[in-house]
């Protein structure tokens, strides 16, 4: 037993998830690896965002097919034990603890690391110490190849090993390694894993997808399977619906005073999207949030998550432009691309975007990219107050502090005057001929008050759809209703509200008691092409 070979550490990592209150068995991913074991197409790369749950997969599968530790009384009661007759499956006595894993973490580094061949010293060397105390009888240094060691160790005794690399790529953001030592890496894991007899399976993950150089034959024997154009493995990383029902089945029975509802959870944390059609929850942030009774941003932020809004900031190929679209829930078209693990020099909408994605900072589905929740929402909300290399963006998200208090204050001519200069700012980049256009705008001025509101838009509400509902993070605090409306009136739209009844949102029904005590207000918001001009309306519903 050594630190990457038959380590106990996967077991010891998956027995610390099992035991959770807010535990989702995902271990048929096992039975799709099973048939895969010393065949041709035993290479696996499978990517994910961050906190998709990619580690706890590895760890699950090192538990499984490890024999460091007898792992029965974690699997016994699982899906993977039993098949759809309630019979033990097969493959699950002929597997569970059979097979020697050698189960690298790429992202832990060496004390005071600072070079590649620090790094991957580290990762050899520890590797061959652990064959020279599993092999004695043979001659082993430990500064030899380790794959001349494996392959010694497989003629001589038909061994073969099992290999589990979690975050392949985290030497991509090591600020130590050149591009020269990236080459290195890549070449390290072809000489490692590439063709070679003693490895019966390799089972690799993380973030990025493999870089591709020249014809990419380093890496070439891999299949890659990522979440926004791969079907395969998709309901093993993030949470359904129909699992997240569950979890918060178990939430409701005990929490003493459960503070978050269903439907808070979905805003919040749904939003994901796979290449088969189905929608994902964020898996720790559903986590965290159900074990802390309380909805908040979990999903954070990382030097990666700050670089790649670089490109956003910096206005590359002028994507600021569908920025403010985006953040109105808008989708935008994109053509995702396979991007690079060891490119950051994107040049296009389409790259940028391929890298979001990749990154889990947009979701995408039927050709378009889009924002998929509130958690991700606020981020962007933050950096748009923040940043003032972004322009008109950030000057109107600045200029929304006091069109929300003109609000509250039922002061309809400053928020004309602050839509008009919204209108004036953006009307080279929106036609402005449309509600949908006209909604992106009120999000960037009303964005201050996303620190008191939620503010969710085109919400289901009385017997119709209404634009954007502002509900206070206060039950006494006043709330919104607001319609838009282009060439009309601001009363056409408050007549909208109350004929469609949309304050039952905040109301509740008959019987019911309400969720929000303080005043409702309708706000009309109208504008009419001909004039350019903006007309509100407030009134006390």
């Amino acid at each position: 037993m050594g630190i990457f070979l038959d380590s106990r550490k996967p077991y010891e990592n998956f027995k610390e998830i099992l035991s959770e209150k807010y535990f989702v068995d995902k271990s048929m991913l096992i039975q799709e690896l099973i048939p895969s074991i010393g065949k041709w197409n035993r290479y696996f790369c499978i990517t994910r965002p961050r906190r998709f749950g990619k580690t706890v997969m590895a760890n699950m599968i090192g538990a499984f097919f490890g024999s460091a530790v007898d792992s029965r009384h974690l699997f016994d009661n699982l899906a993977l034990a039993t098949g759809e007759d309630g019979k033990e499956n097969p493959d699950y006595r002929k597997h569970l603890n059979q097979h020697h894993v050698i189960y690298i973490d790429f992202s832990e580094v060496p004390r005071q690391c600072t070079s590649y061949f620090q790094y991957i010293d580290r990762i050899q060397n520890g590797i061959n110490k652990d064959l020279s105390e599993a092999y004695p009888e043979f001659d082993i240094h430990i500064g030899d190849a380790t794959w001349d060691i494996m392959t010694n160790i497989f003629q001589k005794t038909g061994q073969r090993f099992f290999f589990i690399l979690d975050e392949w790529d985290a030497l991509f953001h090591m600020s130590f390694c050149t591009p020269e030592d990236q080459e290195a890496y890549l070449l390290f894991l072809k000489s490692l894993l590439k063709d070679k007899v003693y490895a019966e399976l390799t089972y690799m993950t993380g973030i990025l997808p493999i870089a591709k150089y020249s014809d990419g034959s380093e890496l070439n024997m891999f299949l890659e399977y990522n979440m926004a154009t791969s079907e395969r493995f998709s309901e093993y990383f993030g949470f359904s619906d129909s699992e997240v029902d569950s979890l918060f089945d178990i939430y409701q029975k005990t929490t003493k005073e459960p503070r978050i509802s269903r439907d808070e959870l979905t805003s919040w944390y749904d939003g994901y999207h796979t290449a088969s059609g189905g929608r994902l929850y964020n898996p720790r942030s559903i986590v965290c949030a159900l074990t802390d009774n309380q909805l908040r941003n979990y999903w954070t932020s990382s030097g990666t998550y700050d670089s790649i809004f670089n490109y956003i900031k910096d206005n590359t190929d002028n994507v600021q432009d569908d920025l403010a679209l985006l953040f109105a829930k808008e989708a935008i078209p994109a053509d995702i691309q396979e991007y690079a693990a060891v490119s950051m020099r994107l040049s296009t909408k389409d790259e940028i975007y391929s890298a979001m994605v990749v990154y889990g900072l947009l979701t995408y589905a039927n050709g378009s990219v889009f924002i998929p929740n509130k958690e991700l929402m606020d981020s962007y909300a933050s950096m748009m107050k923040k940043e003032r290399s972004l322009g008109y963006i950030y000057n109107l998200a600045n200029a929304s502090r006091k069109m929300l208090q003109a609000t509250l204050n039922k002061d309809t001519e400053t928020m004309s005057e602050i839509l008009q200069f919204a209108h004036d700012t953006e009307s080279p980049i929106l036609s402005y001929n449309t509600e949908t256009e006209l909604a992106a705008i009120v999000n960037l001025v009303y964005l201050s008050a996303r620190d008191q509101y939620r503010v969710e838009r085109e919400e289901k509400a009385g017997k119709g759809f209404v634009d954007f509902i502002f509900y206070p993070e206060h039950r006494d605090s006043a709330a919104f209703i607001l319609e838009l409306k282009v060439d009309s009136t601001p009363e056409k739209a408050i007549q909208q509200i109350k004929s469609k009844n949309y304050a039952l949102r905040l109301r509740g029904t008959l019987g019911e008691r309400p969720k929000y005590t303080g005043k409702i207000f309708g706000i009309g918001i109208s504008y009419d092409k001909k004039t350019k001009k903006h007309t509100c309306k407030i009134e006390e519903l």
